[in-house]
This record gives structure tokens, sequence and C-alpha cells, in this order.
């Protein structure tokens, strides 16, 4: 039973992913023949000065969206799990932005945020009418803002799931004790989704550095290269310059970061024979 599964797997997940590493030892533009070219491509990509610095923007943005969207996952999901009969509609309503397609919200935030023709303008506002897209400071922001607003709903629908398996005699001994909701939440909803924290957070971060529609749409890595974060800088290397092989490296380096940080999350959330022990 699992063989097509594990015949999917290998096809579209493995066979690629080892493609793309034979291609950072060869040169190739996409076109003619590939050609070998050993560490070449590896010691012009680690020497290149761009390179720490698309770094430093992924992670700034992997960072700042997951600081915004836990909290902001979490109190969402702990309100959605309550049994009353609006908050059905309200977990439709939430869930709309993760729907839409991430070019669609890049187009439509651009235009609302243009300082000329946008929703400051139209509205008189002055706040607003501020070149979001055109300030370093300002962009980095506004990609954070953007990621978060799609992806909350998200994160919310799984600590939803989480909140939901909390046995409740738990809360009904801590009402019998005198402890309050804010006091029930801290002491009782945070840490039994302690796994459903980590595992949100997994996916969180590793999807963070596959950031690429939202971004190239909404600043194609700009102003200047403030928002180049790797995963575009990998397309404007090959799909732009015609360079497959430092495009590869970057797909490689991004695998081998998106792994480190998968199996330090793990390492930080324990084992699975762990939570259950604790659970008992």
């Amino acid at each position: 039973m699992v063989l097509p599964a594990l015949a999917m797997f290998v096809l579209f997940g493995v066979v690629p992913l080892v493609g793309v590493l034979v291609l950072s030892f060869a040169q190739w533009d996409g076109l003619g023949a590939i050609r070998p070219a050993g560490l070449a491509n590896w010691g012009s990509v680690l020497s290149d000065p761009g390179l720490p610095h698309a770094i430093w923007v992924t992670f700034e943005i992997m960072i700042l969206s997951w600081v915004v969207q836990t909290p902001l996952s979490l109190l969402i999901g702990t309100f959605l799990a309550g049994r009353q009969r609006y908050r059905g509609f309200l977990a439709v309503l939430y869930f709309v932005p993760l729907l839409l397609s991430s070019a669609a919200i890049a187009i439509t935030y651009k235009a609302l945020l243009d300082p000329n023709f946008g929703l400051g303008a139209g509205l008189k506002i002055g706040f607003l009418t501020q070149d979001w897209l055109g300030s370093s400071s300002l962009a980095v922001g506004v990609v954070i803002f953007v990621v978060s607003w799609q992806f909350i709903p998200f994160h919310s629908l799984i600590y939803q799931g989480g909140v939901r398996q909390i046995p409740t005699t738990m809360y009904e001994a801590a009402e019998i004790d005198g402890a309050g909701r804010i006091r029930q939440f801290f002491s009782i909803t945070v840490p039994q989704l302690k796994y459903t924290i980590i595992t949100s957070s997994t996916l969180m971060v590793v999807g963070s550095l596959t950031f690429f529609d939202l971004i190239f749409v909404l600043t194609a890595g700009g102003p200047g290269d403030a928002t180049r974060v790797l995963a575009l800088d990998m397309y404007k290397r090959g799909f732009q310059a015609n360079l497959m092989g430092p495009a590869s490296v970057i797909a490689v380096l991004l695998v081998l970061i998106g792994l480190a940080l998968a199996l330090l999350l793990r390492r930080l959330g324990g084992s699975t024979t762990a939570s259950q022990q604790e659970g008992a």
C-alpha cells in the first residue's frame, strides 16, 4: 500500500533533488549542453558578497514573521476552538486569505499601498501615503505583514485542532481552584500545545525559505536588495542570468538550511515517546 506513495516521492522529490545537486557541479545556461564545472559554481556563489546579505534577509523575514504569526495564530486558534455557533462563521472568514493566490495578494497590496493612487491617497490618510515599497525598512515590514496576513489562518487552524484535543477536565479542575481564563491559558493551554507549537513553527520556518512569488511580485527584491531572499536570488541567477549551476548551488543551500532548522526544532520539541510519557 505504501509503494505508490513511495514511488511518487522518489520520482518528484528525490530525483529532482539529486538532479539539482548534480547540476550544482555543472555549467548550463538552460538550453545548451551541460558541461562539468567542478567546484567553480560553489566557489563563485560562496565568495559572492551578496550571498551573506541574501541569507540575512531570509532569516530576518523568517524570524520576524514567526514572531508575528505565532502569538496571533495561537490566540485566534484558541478563540476559534470554542463551541459558540458564530465562531464557525469566523473560522471560515479567517480562512479566506489562505485560499487566495500569493501573486494576487501581492498585486492587491501593491495597488493599495501605492502612495499616489492607493488607499491612503483615496481616503486622504497621510500615514498610508508613505512610499511603503520604496524604503528598505518599510518594504521588509510590508512583506512580513502580507506574509502573516496570508498564513496566520493556516496556523490558527492547527492550533484550533490542538486546543480541542486538550481534556476539558483540566479546565474544569482549574476553575474549581479559582484560576481565571488568562491563568488557564498560560498554565494549561500553552504547555499542552508545546508539540503543536513545534509543528507549526517547523512549517512556518521551513516554508519561509521558499517565499518567492509574493516577494517577486510585491517588491522584486527591492528597493535595492532589501528584500532579496535566497529563493529570489536563485531565480534571478537561474532564469534571468541563465546561470543554472550557481542557481542550483543556492537551491542545495536552501535544502540544507531547511533540514538543519527542521532537525533543530525537532530536537527542541523532544521525541514522540517523551511526549506520550508526559501525557500519560
